[in-house]
């Protein structure tokens, strides 16, 4: 029996594969993008989305594509609303286009 895995929230990601590896605290890193500590560890908690202004200063630090990080979020955004409908998406069916 497969078992369901459920979605990433971008803070994993920003905690597991950036700030851990480099040994890179959460307070470092609100002060070198200028927000505040709070915005940082809330993402790195799971408890606030990456917003384009945030996902913007990330990709200036990190020196990659911000694109990444909104992809990130977007990703778990439909995740949990894939979760969410389940069923109930079913019920939409595709709008035939003209021939």
């Amino acid at each position: 029996m497969s078992k369901k895995i459920s979605p990433v929230h971008p803070g994993e990601i920003l905690m597991e594969e950036f700030l851990r590896p480099m040994s890179l605290s959460q307070n470092k890193l609100a002060k070198a993008l200028s927000v505040p500590a709070r915005r940082i560890n809330e993402i790195a908690l799971g408890k606030r989305a990456i917003t384009a202004d945030t996902a913007l200063r990330l990709g200036k630090y990190f020196d990659m594509e911000p694109e990444f990080w909104l992809n990130l979020q977007t990703r778990y955004e439909l995740e949990l609303a894939k979760e969410k409908i389940g069923e109930n998406l079913k019920v939409v069916k595709a709008r035939k286009t003209a021939a």
